[in-house]
């Protein structure tokens, strides 16, 4: 052991560890941080789980060209949807649209197209003629008891087909 010098650490030794200890460790810190903030907008858990029920048009009455379609939407899972449009092969080229019912002052209404609709996860939206509804060209020939195809298209659920009765106006709940 005459010739060897004791191993004894030096400054550059200890900055060269710390760095290689503090690597991962930063690594680990920042995908946590990502996780957290991936989890915060809603994207970890259960998915979105939409389920579309009580589907109703209104019968069209004189020579409208539109009527309203209504519809109970219910996200059962664990991260919000958004409601981004709806469609039909049975009115043509023209295609439904969402509108939301909207109060101007003085007692006066009016109806405004909007783009798409969150659905907040474990909730449910019931469209009505006072709050949001779908305006959907009128097909000549709708009589109530007959059904129209229609497609609601969401953000993260995509397509999800149903059926709506055709019904007279004030007949659209129950």
């Amino acid at each position: 052991m005459s010739g060897q010098r004791p191993w004894r650490p030096t400054r550059r030794r200890l900055a060269d560890t710390l760095l290689a200890a503090v690597a991962p460790v930063a690594a680990c810190g920042l995908a946590l941080g990502g996780l957290s903030v991936w989890t915060a907008f809603g994207n970890a858990g259960a998915p979105a789980s939409i389920t579309v029920t009580d589907g109703k048009v209104f019968a069209p009455t004189g020579a409208t060209p539109d009527t309203a379609a209504f519809f109970r939407i219910t996200n059962s899972g664990g991260a919000p949807d958004r409601l981004l449009k709806v469609t039909t092969a049975e009115t043509g080229d023209r295609g439904p649209t969402l509108s939301r019912h909207v109060m101007t002052g003085s007692n006066t209404a009016s109806d405004r197209t909007v783009s798409s609709v969150g659905i907040p996860a474990g909730r449910s939206l019931a469209m009505s003629p006072a709050s949001l509804d779908v305006i959907v060209p009128v097909r000549k020939g709708w009589q109530p008891g007959d059904l129209v195809a229609l497609t609601l298209h969401f953000e993260r659920s995509g397509a999800v087909k149903t059926l709506a009765v055709v019904v007279r106006p004030g007949q659209d709940r129950g």
